[in-house]
């Protein structure tokens, strides 16, 4: 099998070749990827440090099956080509297909640009390697902000609060972050962290809860639920925090705001029908709907996907536990994609589409996990030594 799909690969990127400047050798991109595709992948490089990063990377890909041996579709092979660049060669049946150079903040992000690349070239979808996390961690004792790379080898704490910090959310372009923390007062209020000066500035501070603060996919607005009106209500506002719209008007209590990738719609959890099921409804207030999941009597934190936006990702009480499903809009069905050994909540969906991260929680510990939706490969992505790691936002920052 695996030698088929590689036959048919070359035959495909050899016949669609362009010839760059330098006799490097160009390939459009693959369009049309096959849905669930993996591509087998050997990794080379004469440097450790380098092979070691790359592995850690593709092997967070359930597209990419890396393999030490024996026949694979593509080599990817990387050189050192400067303090903060690289050269990727991707050759497939000892035939050179490809050859490019890649220039970064430094070494490790010339590696990470690399391999979105390679990502792209040979699956047909964008890479989420060039991308930053944001977090809450209780490593110092309370909950905090983090933020880093995907390989949790660039770790910045944002806040020392030393009060409950929760629901982190990265802007678009990342750089800014809204977060809800009780620091202040001992209630929940939204803050903004600028995360070029470091300059914190309080977002939203109304009488009652300010909570779930999250930008729309072009980041001119915000939404967020206020109870300062008596009951837990979805707003939207502009990203400064002015301009602010009420778009429900419920004795029912609203959660868990997430924007369609047409920032025209927006996903939330409401228990207007006795339990936490998930609605749709437009910016503008009107068109509130039940979304027909019909999996769990208790369904929350719902996430649409940025590129289909025929499916979110929410969470659902299962058989005593908290599992994440996916559900589409085309089918109108529900799946269950996990099978966590505790609870898997709180999932989020990456930049391709393809790939969600999500908080595996235990009675011992809470970790980031990340899925291949398509493959239904599961890794770790936060270290278990870095200790409790929850409420991932994640941006693709590449090009």
């Amino acid at each position: 099998m695996y030698l088929r799909v590689s036959v048919i690969a070359i035959a495909i990127l050899t016949s669609l070749s362009l010839m760059g400047q330098g006799g490097s050798i160009r390939l459009p991109d693959v369009v049309g990827a096959t849905k669930g595709m993996t591509r087998t992948v050997e990794l080379r490089s004469d440097n450790r440090e380098v092979l070691q990063i790359t592995t850690g990377l593709f092997r967070l890909h359930g597209g990419i099956d890396v393999r030490s041996s024996g026949q694979t579709d593509f080599r990817f092979a990387l050189e050192v080509t400067g303090e903060r660049s690289v050269r990727l060669v991707i050759s497939s049946a000892g035939r050179e297909l490809l050859s490019e150079n890649f220039q970064g903040r430094n070494l490790r992000h010339a590696i990470e640009r690399a391999g979105d690349f390679a990502v792209r070239r040979t699956l047909g979808i964008p890479g989420f390697f060039e991308s930053q996390i944001a977090y809450i961690s209780d490593r110092t004792g309370s909950t905090e902000v983090y933020i880093s790379d995907i390989l949790f080898t660039q770790i910045r704490q944002l806040t020392s609060d030393r009060s409950k910090s929760l629901l982190p959310n990265l802007s678009p372009d990342g750089t800014k972050l809204l977060y809800t923390s009780y620091y202040r007062n001992g209630y929940p209020d939204i803050y903004q962290i600028d995360l070029t000066s470091g300059r914190r500035t309080v977002f939203a501070s109304f009488r009652g809860t300010n909570t779930g603060a999250t930008f729309s996919p072009d980041g001119r607005n915000v939404a967020m639920i206020l109870s300062g009106s008596g009951n837990s209500e979805l707003f939207v506002s502009d990203n400064t925090g002015r301009r602010l719209q009420r778009l429900t008007h419920s004795s029912s209590l609203e959660a868990d705001p997430s924007w369609s990738p047409d920032g025209q719609r927006l996903v939330l959890t409401s228990d207007q029908a006795g339990r936490p099921q998930i609605f749709t409804i437009d910016v503008s207030g009107r068109n509130l709907q039940r979304v027909p999941t019909n999996i769990s009597r208790n369904c929350s934190e719902p996430h649409w996907n940025p590129v289909h936006s025929e499916l979110i990702a929410f969470t659902a009480a299962m058989s005593g536990s908290f599992q994440v499903c996916v559900y589409s809009f085309q089918e109108r069905e529900s799946r269950v994609i996990t099978r966590s050994p505790g609870d898997a909540v709180h999932p989020m969906w990456l930049n391709d589409g393809r790939h969600l991260v999500y908080t595996e929680r235990t009675s011992t510990y809470n970790r980031l996990m990340i899925m291949d939706v398509e493959t239904g490969t599961v890794a770790p992505l936060s270290p278990r030594d870095f200790g409790n790691a929850q409420q991932a936002s994640m941006v693709f920052q590449g090009r």
